[in-house]
């Protein structure tokens, strides 16, 4: 019975050839290679259901259901060593970067830069540039600054709008030279 099953199978798989591979290489999203590897492989499994004794009803749809399985099994094997390729670039690039300090010139336009906000700061109104301040170096809310400064919230807003938008302007400034 088993090998009435099998031959069964075999001859399926040879009348459904093409749309198997049809079938695989859209499911492989184009990649008519994976799909002709996957159809080898179905039949190698196909060819090992010689040993077993259970009937099979509907060949066609057991060779497709085999194939599809493998095809999501070479999707997934793809998937993960896709990753671990990632890693491993993101390893070697790391690797490259050495030393974690930042360079001299960064360090000179990172200094650049905080010369810049300084100054923009500086040219702020007083208001403004406390709230902005306070809001972003000692955390404190906009209800808190309200209260510190004799001002609404909404304004506690606007000042830090404002300022903030200011100092953005000096850098955009700066960095268009």
């Amino acid at each position: 019975m088993a090998r009435q099953s099998a031959s069964v199978l075999i001859a399926s798989f040879q009348e459904n050839y093409e749309q198997l591979l049809r079938f695989l290489i859209r499911k492989l999203n184009g990649d008519s290679e994976r799909a002709a590897d996957v159809v080898q492989d179905t039949y190698l499994r196909l060819a090992q259901t010689l040993d077993t004794e259970d009937q099979i009803d509907n060949p066609r749809a057991y060779i497709y259901r085999v194939a599809g399985n493998l095809a999501i099994d070479q999707i997934r094997r793809d998937r993960r060593q896709n990753v671990h390729q990632d890693v491993e670039a993101d390893d070697f690039h790391v690797a490259d970067i050495g030393d974690p300090k930042p360079g001299p010139e960064n360090i000179y336009l990172s200094r650049e830069q905080i010369a810049l906000l300084d100054r923009a700061l500086s040219q702020l109104p007083e208001k403004p540039r406390a709230a902005l301040l306070m809001f972003r170096v000692d955390g404190l809310s906009h209800n808190e600054i309200a209260q510190k400064l004799g001002v609404s919230n909404s304004m506690v807003a606007k000042y830090i709008g404002r300022a903030l938008k200011h100092c953005r302007d000096a850098l955009l400034v700066r960095a268009e030279r």
